[in-house]
C-alpha cells in the first residue's frame, strides 16, 4: 500500500508540475534578445526546491539551518508536530530566517489508515503547534508516505506536496550515495526530499547545493515549484 501511495503521489505532483509549467509558458510573447541575455535567463529561471522531513531534530536542524543561510538557500520543512513541541527554538529560527514551514503529521503515521478523525487530529495538531511557534497556520502538507486521505480536502484546505528525487537517505550514512543519486537524477523544477536526522543527510544537502547551484540552479521553497 505504501508503495502504491508513493507511486501515485509522485505521478500526481508530476502532472501539478507539468501543467504549471505550461500555465507559465502560454500567452506570453518574449521580446527579442541577443544570446548571452537568454542564457543569463536560462540560468536564473532554473530553480529546484529543496525539502527536509521529521524535524525538527534537537540534533542536527541547528547545523543545517546554519548552513543553509550561510549559503543564501531557503528550503521547506515538512515537521511532525511532537518534534515541535519538543524544539520550538528551532522552529522560530527556522521560521524567522525564511524556510517555509508544512505539516508532516504529528506522529508520522499512514493518514490513509487511519479514520478521518484520527487522521484530521494528526493534522489538526500539528498546525496548532507550528501556529504556537510562529504565529502562522501552515498552508502545505506533505503526507507519510506519500499517502493521503483524498475526501479530507473537503475538510481541510492544505496543499498536499509530494516529491521527484528521492535519494533514500535516511536508510544510509553513505553521504556520497545520496549524493550521487540527487545529481543523478535532478531536473529543473523538481522537489528534492531529504530528512534532517543525521550527519550524513546534512553532509550531502550541503554539497548538493554547492554542486547544483555551480550548475545555475536556483533554490526555492515549494510553492514558487507549485504556482510560479
Amino acid at each position: 500500500m505504501l508503495l502504491l501511495c508513493i507511486a501515485a503521489g509522485t505521478m500526481a505532483e508530476s502532472k501539478v508540475l507539468a501543467i504549471t509549467g505550461g500555465m507559465e509558458q502560454s500567452g506570453i510573447t518574449q521580446p527579442m534578445m541577443k544570446e548571452s541575455d537568454v542564457s543569463m535567463q536560462d540560468l536564473a529561471e532554473k530553480k529546484v526546491a529543496l525539502t527536509f522531513d521529521d524535524g525538527p531534530n534537537a540534533k542536527y536542524t541547528e547545523g543545517l539551518l546554519e548552513g543553509l543561510k550561510e549559503r543564501g538557500v531557503q528550503a521547506t520543512f515538512f515537521l511532525l508536530g511532537h518534534q515541535v513541541e519538543k524544539s520550538p527554538e528551532i522552529v522560530k529560527k527556522m521560521h524567522e530566517d525564511g524556510h517555509l514551514i508544512g505539516n508532516h503529521s504529528y506522529e508520522h503515521v499512514n493518514l490513509s489508515s487511519l479514520s478521518d478523525e484520527a487522521a484530521m487530529v494528526q493534522v489538526d495538531k500539528t498546525n496548532e503547534a507550528i501556529y504556537q511557534v510562529t504565529g502562522e497556520f501552515p498552508e502545505y502538507i506533505r503526507p507519510p508516505f506519500g499517502c493521503w486521505k483524498s475526501n479530507l480536502d473537503y475538510k481541510t484546505t492544505m496543499i498536499e506536496v509530494l516529491w521527484n528525487v528521492d535519494p533514500l537517505d535516511w536508510k544510509t550514512d553513505n553521504t556520497d550515495a545520496v549524493v550521487q543519486k540527487v545529481l543523478k537524477e535532478v531536473e529543473e523544477n523538481d522537489i528534492i526530499l531529504l530528512h534532517d536526522a543525521s550527519e550524513s543527510s546534512v553532509n550531502a544537502a550541503f554539497r548538493i547545493i554547492d554542486t547544483l547551484k555551480k550548475e545555475g540552479f536556483v533554490f526555492v521553497t515549494v510553492d514558487e515549484i507549485l504556482f510560479d
